[in-house]
């Protein structure tokens, strides 16, 4: 019976598995600070108090269709235009594609590159005076490797997630931008057709008035100033009613772009009977806003993307580590490839430090410092610029909502003030001075009156966009592709003619005091 005695470990042998060891602990490692959402103080509740605001919970349209709550088949039509055609919505899309890409091309640095390569030559060489001509030939792979001893490659990988999904949201806000404006747009261009049809109608009162007074003036009974008067009247009128035909132009067109064509190519038929349904729009919590708004999501994932950024330039104060491999074949023709002396392969590492670069390094982390803290005031900024959009649509909704009731009380009088007036002018008790204050009056609240529902609208729309249109930021956290927002049902055109979820607290702090892992 026999045993050996363990022979004690040599000192080299310690020091090398103590390097092993601290080299694998550090890849566990990524350089730069781990990265915790920037947060600010949320109220608990809007200062305004919208007419809807607690009617009902949840979003206007989870589907993101949200335009769909006017009942405007039209309208459905071009904002399903502008989705498919629109240029800026193309470049936020072509954007988000990039940002994807360069993602890409940061994960590929996780896997070793390998190559091959293959060559042949003649030469003649002179060796002991006796000159040989010969040929050569080889072939081989290389391939190498750069392990991500302290976590550059991570951190950059998590820059370009980042970016990417910020690309998304980017995409997301553009659209949904766009699809605001094209309904605004829309809906001040049937606005400006209810004026149109107002003014026709109010022009025909006007000739009647005309005919009145010149009926009275060649009986006698009226001046010559009463049917200049008229005149007037009538003729300011006209010029009125054509300053809208240029308006609902200037609208058409802007239409006509938003929907990707030219405006010689694009035509929308007047609709002076159109009745819009001016929808309840749920606001929810000022927390929510957060989640639910694309371009506070977008400034959220950049400030992601800086942080990861200053890890990148932290990992350049390390030294990198470089594998390499190679084998093949090679000799003066292809038959010895194959034997053991045509057989030629090498391994190899190299350990680089930079010992001075003149403070590049401590420039570039500060300037990664630096971006990062310009993305989280943009953010901050960002969030309050949201619910000041909110606040301004909810305090204009309930302003405009008391407005309207008054409004129509003074159409009301007004065109009882008209009849009156245009009475006692038959019976001879006024002057026409009378009826045309009266007309004038009724004009123009009948257009307050007008304007004022396109102001709703558009402040309902407004509110809309201001509270997300229906995002979310899960489409972000499920990493699902930002295809546009599904049209509505078949619905008439207009023809041609020649995620991740921001937190609410206090303030983090800078990501320059920040230790790494």
């Amino acid at each position: 019976m026999s045993f050996e005695v363990p022979r004690k470990p040599t000192r080299l042998a310690a020091l090398h598995a103590a390097a092993v060891s601290a080299v694998l602990a550090l890849a566990g490692c990524a350089a730069g600070p781990d990265y915790a959402r920037p947060t600010m103080p949320v109220p608990s509740a809007y200062s305004e108090p919208g007419p809807w605001k607690d009617a009902t919970p949840g979003h206007v349209d989870p589907d993101g269709r949200w335009w769909t709550v006017y009942g405007d088949p039209v309208l459905d039509g071009l904002v399903a235009q502008a989705n498919e055609a629109n240029q800026n919505i193309a470049l936020a899309a072509a954007q988000y594609r990039q940002a994807r890409a360069a993602a890409d091309v940061a994960r590929s640095a996780f896997w070793p590159t390998a190559g091959i390569s293959a060559g042949a030559g003649r030469a003649r060489s002179i060796s002991n005076g006796v000159s040989k001509l010969g040929n050569s030939h080889s072939i081989g792979l290389d391939a190498s490797w750069e392990p991500d001893l302290w976590g550059a490659v991570r951190r950059s990988v998590e820059a370009g997630d980042a970016s990417a999904q910020a690309g998304a949201a980017q995409l997301a806000a553009a659209r949904l931008s766009i699809q605001a404006t094209v309904a605004q747009d829309y809906m001040q261009l049937r606005v400006t057709d209810r004026e149109k049809a107002l003014y026709a109608r109010t022009l025909e009162a006007y000739e009647r008035a005309l005919k009145l007074t010149r009926s009275q003036h060649d009986a006698g009974v009226a001046l010559r100033s009463d049917v200049a008067l008229a005149e007037a009247q009538l003729n300011t009128a006209r010029a009125d009613a054509i300053d809208l035909e240029q308006q609902r132009r200037q609208l058409q067109h802007a239409i006509a772009i938003l929907t990707g064509r030219a405006p010689a190519d694009f035509t929308l038929a007047e609709d002076p009977a159109w009745h819009p349904a001016l929808p309840q729009v749920p606001v929810g919590l000022p927390s929510e806003l957060l989640e639910r708004r694309p371009d506070i999501a977008t400034a959220e994932r950049q400030a992601a993307a800086a942080n990861a950024n200053i890890g990148v330039a932290r990992a350049a104060y390390f030294p990198s580590l470089v594998l390499s491999a190679s084998g093949g074949y090679g000799g003066s023709g292809f038959g010895p490839w194959f034997n053991t002396p045509g057989r030629i392969w090498s391994l190899g590492a190299s350990l680089a430090e930079t010992l001075l670069d003149g403070g590049l390094r401590k420039a570039r982390d500060r300037e990664a410092v630096a971006a990062y803290d310009a993305t989280v005031a943009q953010y901050k900024q960002t969030v309050l610029g949201g619910f000041q959009e909110v606040e301004d649509n909810l305090s204009a909704l309930r302003v405009l909502a008391d407005e309207s009731v008054a409004q129509d009380q003074a159409v009301q009088a007004s065109r009882l003030a008209e009849q009156l007036a245009l009475t006692q002018y038959r019976a001879g008790t006024v002057t026409y001075l009378n009826v045309v204050t009266a007309q004038y009056l009724t004009l123009s609240n009948e257009r307050s009156a007008v304007q004022l529902l396109g102001r709703q609208l558009v402040a309902s729309v407004g509110l809309i966009k201001a509270t997300g249109g229906g995002w979310s930021t899960a489409q972000l956290q499920a990493g699902t592709d930002p295809s546009p927002a599904p049209s509505a049902s078949a619905s008439p055109t207009p023809t041609a003619t020649a995620n991740p979820t921001p937190v609410v607290s206090a303030t983090a702090a800078p990501a320059g005091q920040t230790q790494p892992d």
